[in-house]
């Protein structure tokens, strides 16, 4: 296993060099989406409507974060279970995601599909959302209000720990 540093968006190029296992500390932007949100960003695309970032510039980390404490710049950030994202992603690797991290197993479907758009899909270690967040420099909110804690959130990070499963 190896350790990675990687500063996002990464490059196909980047992608390949990482195995399954690899330790990956990345910097920069990361989106936070959930299913509901999802389910908005795979409607856009079938009505042939712009989204609101650049597919192969994001970096989707399937979190729904908590609520901010007072002087922390996040509440907590685990991992959502990935499969509940299964039914949108391919899509959004079609349309250029490239990089996904969140928690567990994917469908054989996904996983084809990873391969086919050579995408990445990182996992987090689950029960560790306050560890994770000392790893966040800048947290807003980004779209979708209205959907809570499963809006998309834009946040910035450093030295983001997570490893390849995909």
């Amino acid at each position: 296993m190896k350790t990675h540093k990687f500063t996002l968006p990464l490059s196909p190029n980047s992608i390949r060099l990482l195995s399954p296992g690899d330790k990956v500390l990345l910097s920069g932007t990361l989106y936070t989406a959930r299913d509901k949100a999802h389910r908005r960003l795979v409607d856009l695309i079938r009505q042939g409507k712009p989204l609101p970032f650049k597919l192969p510039e994001t970096a989707i980390f399937y979190c729904g974060p908590s609520p901010i404490p007072p002087g922390k710049v996040c509440g907590s950030i685990g991992p959502t279970t990935s499969s509940r994202m299964d039914a949108y992603t391919p899509i959004l690797l079609e349309h250029g995601l490239r990089v996904m991290i969140g928690k567990g197993e994917r469908s054989p479907e996904v996983q084809a599909a990873v391969k086919q758009h050579q995408a990445l899909y990182l996992v987090a270690t689950g029960g560790v959302a306050a560890y994770l967040s000392t790893h966040v420099t800048k947290f807003e909110l980004f779209l979708w209000p209205e959907l809570g804690a499963e809006a998309i959130y834009k946040m910035e990070v450093a030295d983001f720990p997570c490893y390849v499963a995909l």
